[in-house]
């Protein structure tokens, strides 16, 4: 299905909008996220407007990244690419493009998220700095404090969307450490939670009813009625972030799937089921491999 839908970010931009479709600071020390490091990061000092250096992208492009909603606009000389984000406190990040306003969309065969931005599944703090991870540990991106975007059309995108997000107390519980798992299930990794996930149970339409969690980061799936996709990234003690994009708005009644996996913060493997939990540690439900 192709979809049209974009994030709420885009609900402030008026007609002519054009939607589509891995430390300690500063020093690192493994990888983010990966197996082995227990050190806390806090992903609340990723809330800013940042000068993005290090990657192809054009001198002066500014990554905005907000609170709640972890909206993304990456603003470039053209217009603003938006979408959305997640990070955690074991250094996890994953960032997702959904929607162009003003500047062009790349061709259909492309994806719409940036080549670098696809890469980065962790961060780490140094100074002032902030440092976007491959799975490796590699910087892909070095974020310096930066000022507000410069708007090329007011008529087209609102001014609100280039100022820089303030860190709120909704901001801070959204990305504050997730409870761990329970006791007796075995976390999920990268490699167990890849490939194609039906509901455990009760669903109307099993043949469309779906998740599919691919190796390079992007996710697909269906609630029987509406298709959604976005990014997801996996770390150390079943930890799980996983961003949404845009959806049809089909009013179905049949599988969770989709949202659960957004809201997940943790993931656990029991026998042939996949158990998604939320911040709080709140079962969201039951998959199996499909």
């Amino acid at each position: 299905m192709r979809l049209l839908a974009v994030p709420v970010l885009l609900a402030a931009l008026l007609a002519g909008c054009s939607s589509q479709s891995p430390a300690p600071a500063p020093a690192a020390s493994a990888p983010a996220g990966q197996a082995g490091q227990a050190t806390a990061l806090d992903p609340v000092a990723l809330i800013g407007n940042w000068l993005v250096t290090g990657t192809d992208e054009k001198e002066g492009t500014i990554l905005r990244l907000a609170g709640e909603p972890r909206e993304l606009a990456l603003w470039r000389s053209c217009g603003m690419l938006s979408g959305s984000w997640r990070a955690n406190d074991v250094g996890l990040f994953v960032g997702d493009v959904a929607g162009y306003s003003v500047c062009q969309p790349p061709p259909a065969d492309q994806q719409w998220t940036p080549g670098w931005l696809a890469r980065v599944t962790g961060y780490r703090l140094d100074g002032e700095a902030r440092e976007l991870l491959d799975v490796s540990g590699e910087v892909v991106a070095r974020l310096l404090p930066g000022g507000e975007p410069v708007v090329p059309n007011p008529k087209l995108i609102s001014p609100d969307l280039a100022k820089k997000p303030e860190v709120t107390d909704a901001a801070r519980r959204a990305l504050a450490p997730a409870a761990p798992l329970p006791a007796g299930l075995t976390p999920a990794t990268r490699d167990s939670l890849a490939g194609r996930w039906v509901a455990a149970d009760g669903v109307k339409r099993p043949n469309e009813a779906s998740l599919d969690l691919k190796t390079d980061g992007t996710w697909s799936g269906s609630d029987g009625c509406n298709g959604s996709r976005g990014r997801w990234v996996a770390g150390a003690g079943g930890t799980l972030l996983a961003t949404s994009g845009p959806t049809t708005l089909i009013a179905c009644g049949n599988f969770s799937g989709p949202s659960w996996l957004s809201e997940a913060r943790r993931a656990a493997i029991d026998g042939d089921h996949l158990i998604l939990f939320d911040s709080a540690g709140k079962e969201l439900g039951r998959l199996k491999h499909g």
